[in-house]
């Protein structure tokens, strides 16, 4: 199977739910008017295309029309591939021009993130490249030995420590390494702690400190790995990373299970973010680079153009084809990721019960804190009354607050006469 058809196979969902809706609508339409547009728009932004994204496209729509005199509403379909490819062309060129060029790949538990970096080395590696990997996820052991296994199957060395080691310690070894072996590129595994986003750029900081230090004219990049499932919160997880690591590129993985694949238009065009690959399946050779123009054919592809597979030739009784017995693809990791998953959700919850504990510690401490401020505000009161009377301090200090001085008592009779 080639390039296009992967890809085209991969977008199959995004396809039908999509822009299949789109060629239902100009088909339905007998001339081009607003109502036409408003529609589209509105299938745009129900596509994850986004609001922003979606207005620019009819509005660049409106104006080829118009320019170009087109009156039949059938020809938006291409004037739509054009103006899709056009708003993803730019910046989706891998740097690896160095030797080595760097690549720290971060991203939230669950998104593919270490299989992403499994698959890019499997790709680099085929192409005749030496590759080092950093297992600088090191808050999760099960992302090292995960590392491990994708390492010995991609043919790429791996350097790595002990769980909880720091991670820019595990890059400092993987530079080091990777200039005695002379590898061509290093990619590093990164912890994908979004829920603290300080503790994440003092991290990605302190990394980025040690590569500029130890190879200073390194080609780097900084790819964010994002489920494409997940649609505009894909966007809002690119907003975020982007202001802690200033990231120069997107995987896109998943695009194969779910009609979202939209979103890759609101990634490029609203955050001006490039996406440098996509994951359009499970397997090794499934992680594609992006390329512009032959996403957006893929996403306009003609499904009634899809070749059917050849009749079976005529056999005898005896030797009648039986339909292929296939297993299940489970990959090599499923273990491993289920791992994942289980340590994610464990860590997830012992975060909520850090924080409604640290609530509680906060709590009891501004209770503390008002008591004793409260306290100290009577012992003042009692020192003031005790010096307008002539007492001694320590008396007005030991007087309980109880039965604090005689005007009191005086009063409280006073006002119970009256």
């Amino acid at each position: 199977m080639g390039l296009f058809e992967k890809i085209r196979d991969g977008l199959k969902k995004t396809r039908d739910a999509l822009f299949g809706r789109i060629d239902k609508l100009l088909k339905s339409f007998t001339k081009i008017d607003d109502e036409l547009f408003e529609e589209l728009e509105e299938l745009l932004v129900m596509g994850d295309v986004g609001m922003y994204t979606a207005e620019k496209i009819c509005d660049e729509l409106k104006k080829r029309v118009k320019e170009e005199g087109i009156t039949d509403p059938s020809e938006i379909r291409r004037l739509l591939e054009e103006v899709v490819t056009g708003m993803l062309s730019g910046g989706q060129e891998l740097d690896i021009s160095t030797k080595p060029s760097v690549i720290l790949v971060i991203g939230v538990n669950g998104v593919g993130k270490t299989t992403t970096i499994g698959k890019l080395a499997a790709k680099f590696v085929k192409d005749g490249n030496k590759v080092t990997l950093a297992a600088a996820d090191t808050f999760r052991a099960a992302a090292i030995d995960q590392l491990e296994i994708w390492a010995e199957r991609a043919g790429a060395d791996i350097i790595k420590q002990n769980e909880g080691s720091d991670p820019a310690a595990v890059v400092f070894d993987a530079i080091s390494s990777a200039k005695a072996r002379g590898s061509d590129i290093i990619i590093a595994d990164t912890a994908g702690r979004l829920h603290n986003k300080k503790n994440l750029m003092g991290e990605l900081a302190k990394i980025n400190r040690i590569i500029d230090r130890e190879l200073p004219d390194s080609a780097k990049e900084v790819l964010l790995v994002l489920d494409a499932t997940t649609g505009q919160n894909a966007v809002n997880q690119t907003k975020e990373f982007r202001e802690a690591a200033g990231i120069t590129g997107i995987v896109l993985t998943k695009l194969d299970g779910t009609a979202k694949g939209g979103v890759v238009l609101a990634i490029k065009e609203e955050l001006d973010v490039p996406v440098k690959f996509i994951g359009v399946g499970e397997q090794v050779d499934d992680l594609q680079p992006f390329v512009p123009e032959e996403f957006a054919r893929a996403l306009f592809a003609d499904e009634s153009s899809v070749a059917e597979p050849a009749p079976a030739e005529n056999k005898p009784d005896d030797e009648t084809e039986q339909p292929e017995k296939t297993e299940e693809f489970r990959p090599a990791t499923a273990d491993i990721w289920e791992q994942i998953d289980a340590e994610a959700e464990a860590e997830r919850q012992q975060l909520e019960q850090d924080e409604e504990a640290k609530k509680r510690l906060e709590a009891e401490q501004q209770a503390k804190e008002a008591a004793e401020a409260e306290r100290l505000q009577k012992r003042e009161e009692r020192k003031s009354r005790a010096k307008k009377r002539n007492w001694s301090t320590s008396a007005a200090e030991n007087t309980p607050a109880a039965e604090d001085d005689d005007w009191l008592k005086s009063w409280r009779e006073g006002a119970d006469s009256q």
